[in-house]
């Protein structure tokens, strides 16, 4: 696949859509797990920040003291993480938890005394980042007056280490996801592309032959465009058959006045007057071969379209006018066509290679003409045979050459050959000529299509 390709366009799509995706829901997930930890670091700072606010009291020097310790053992271990400390405002009185060991906090101040607990991260001992509960009271008279901050800080480092090994847990999981995604997403384009391969095959029916329209069953998405080849496969077959039909009123229209000028040449070929019978040949072959030209176009465009043609059904009426001619009336005529036999090629092009065909048969044979038509699997195959003086072993392929007239240099073989050759090859068919013993046999031969 290259960058051309839609499949890699949409999983590279996918890919860096689940991997921002991921790695938002991974920051989130994170910052939510903080939120989660610092709540539970808030309550246990606030137990311990009434607990000191409660054993406050007045020391017998004047200043403040603790009527008993807090209870938690991590502040009577230096630099255990977890600190307290109060600040006597009207005398600057500090006191501290044996756990900030020599340091001293440096508090935030306090501008209103409403006994609202505040956040704050400050420096800690050991260049440690404290994450800090602080409250401003105001002391009773029995106290001395005054006001006080009192603290509680927790080593912001483990909140980190917290964070930290929920991410790394965290990792994995997300990895597992991504990959379920991802696979996710590369089923997500295969189906959805699908349709895509089902037009594919279906336009590859329709060259082949194997199919004349794309049809029905596609999604919603995919059907308007299916419409829209059927519409121009439409209106492709109608303008092929106008000009098929152009191309058939052009060849009958200059037949007669061909056949005129021909009779002339041999009248002046025959008085002697070669070098204007020379002439007009020259001229008439170029009409001629123009004619076979235009002609051989059409038939090679409407080839690339699906057809079937009746065998029985083409011969039949062919073999009927034929039997009416001067050259057919005399003939034994022996018909082996049977009825279900189907050729894939157009009626009516069918019909104008077997009438050259017959009628170049029935201008040659003395006693009689054979027509039979077999099929097997893979081909049907259509043989005319006369008895008549046929054509010398060197020369069939000669009679067959496109635009060949072996019926000028005395082959005994018509322009109807060349034109039922082209006619047969331009849908994909063969044609063979072979030495009948006496006459000349020809067969005809198309490829079934392969089925689907």
């Amino acid at each position: 696949m290259t960058l051309r390709s839609l499949r890699l366009r949409l999983l590279i799509a996918g890919a860096v859509s689940t991997a921002i995706a991921l790695g938002l829901a991974g920051y989130g997930l994170t910052v939510v797990f903080e939120r989660h930890v610092e709540r539970r670091i808030d309550a246990e700072l606030v137990v311990h920040l009434n607990q000191i606010t409660a054993r406050l009291e007045r020391s017998p020097a004047g200043g403040l003291a603790l009527s008993n310790e807090p209870a938690d053992p991590r502040f009577d271990l230096p630099l255990s993480g977890l600190y307290w400390q109060i600040v006597y405002e009207q005398s600057g009185t500090v006191l501290r938890s044996r756990s900030l060991w020599d340091a001293e906090l440096d508090l935030p101040a306090e501008v209103a005394v409403d006994d609202t607990i505040h956040h704050h991260r400050i420096p800690g001992p050991g260049k440690a980042e404290l994450y800090l509960l602080q409250r401003r009271v105001e002391l009773p008279a029995r106290m001395g007056g005054g006001t006080a901050r009192i603290a509680v800080g927790w080593d912001s480092a483990e909140i980190a280490t917290a964070v930290r090994e929920f991410a790394l847990d965290l990792t994995p999981l997300l990895a597992i996801l991504g990959a379920l995604l991802l696979a996710a997403n590369w089923m997500q384009v295969t189906i959805g592309l699908s349709p895509l391969s089902a037009v594919r095959t279906r336009l590859a029916a329709v060259r082949s032959g194997k199919s004349q329209r794309m049809g029905s069953g596609f999604p919603d998405e995919v059907r308007p465009l299916a419409q829209e080849i059927d519409a121009l496969i439409d209106a492709r077959d109608a303008e092929l058959a106008r000009a098929k039909t152009r191309a058939g009123d052009l060849a009958h229209g200059l037949r007669t006045p061909l056949q005129v000028l021909q009779t002339e040449i041999e009248r002046l070929a025959k008085e002697g007057q070669t070098d204007v019978a020379l002439s007009l040949s020259t001229v008439t072959r170029t009409m001629q071969q123009t004619v076979e030209r235009e002609l051989a176009r059409v038939r090679l465009a409407a080839s690339r379209r699906a057809a079937e043609a009746n065998v029985a059904a083409v011969i039949d009426p062919v073999v009927r006018v034929v039997q009416r001619t001067p050259e057919g009336q005399e003939l034994d005529w022996i018909v082996d066509v049977p009825p279900a036999i189907v050729a894939p090629i157009d009626h009516d092009d069918l019909s104008e290679a077997v009438g050259n065909l017959i009628e170049n048969a029935a201008r040659h044979a003395r006693h009689a003409v054979a027509i039979t038509a077999h099929e097997d699997e893979r081909s049907v195959s259509l043989t005319v045979t006369d008895d008549g003086s046929g054509i010398p072993e060197g020369r069939l392929e000669e009679a067959l050459r496109r635009g060949g007239r072996l019926d000028e240099r005395g082959s005994g073989a018509g322009l109807g050959l060349a034109i039922m050759s082209e006619i047969v090859e331009s849908w994909g068919g063969t044609v063979t000529l072979a030495d009948g013993k006496p006459g000349l046999s020809a067969t005809l031969r198309f490829a079934r299509p392969p089925r689907a």
